[in-house]
Order: structure tokens, then sequence, then C-alpha cells
């Protein structure tokens, strides 16, 4: 079963999806497989990670951002401004498509586990999901 998504984002940041994918996993048909997710764009990425304490999340957001940052005499690529290349290598450093197993209608994650999008531009709008199980 193939599925596509298209999830909200208001800028950069890590944006919690798991509610909206659980319940594609719970009306599936199959006792048991694997959620594939893959994330449509070259500016943004998934991820799983701890969904308890927000300031993980937070210190995710700003090592990436000290890594990779903006304004880089490096670039070249510059034509959709400041955060354009810094999203493409937060991208590419990251992972665009990700795999969760489940069983009886529910994702196998860890008691503090959460997916997640991680959008790397600052500008609004949708990001587009295809979801595989």
């Amino acid at each position: 079963m193939i599925q596509q998504l298209s999830i909200a984002v208001r800028g950069q940041g890590l944006y919690a999806i798991t509610e909206q994918i659980a319940p594609v996993v719970s009306s599936c048909d199959q006792s048991e497989g694997l959620c594939t997710l893959f994330i449509r764009h070259t500016s943004a990425s998934l991820l799983i990670q701890e969904n308890y304490d927000d300031s993980a999340r937070v210190d995710l957001e700003n090592w990436l951002n000290r890594l990779v940052p903006e304004q880089d005499s490096l670039y070249t690529h510059t034509l959709e401004g400041d955060d354009d290349m810094p999203s493409h290598i937060k991208s590419a450093l990251t992972a665009t498509q990700i795999s969760i197993p489940f069983q009886h209608g529910a994702l196998m994650l860890g008691t503090w586990q959460g997916i997640y999008l991680w959008e790397h531009r600052h500008h609004a709008g949708a990001r587009q999901l295809v979801l595989h199980l």
C-alpha cells in the first residue's frame, strides 16, 4: 500500500509527525510489515528522535545550524536565499527515507521515540511524504 501525505510547516524546525503516520498503519490490513517513509524534497529530512523532552530537539537544531551555517562564502547555490544551500547540505547529512517495523497495526517505536519531519528552510509551506507499507 502506498499513500501520499502533505505535512504543513511554518519554517525551520522539527515537526512531530507520528500522529499522522500511525493511523495509516493501524488501518492497514497487514498484521506486520515495514513502514517506509520518503520525503520528496531536497531541503528537508526525516528522523526518529526523542519525543519526551523538547530540549533534545532544540539542541539538535542548534547543533546542525552551527555545523552548517548560512551565508558561508563557499556557497555558490544561493538563488533561493541564504538558507537554500545550507538546507541541501543538512538534507544530505540526515535522512530522506526511514523505515519502521509495525505489528498488529502499531508502529514498533520505542517508548521515547517519535517520527519527525526536519524542515531546513525558513519559509512556511507543505512537504510531501510517501508512505509505503
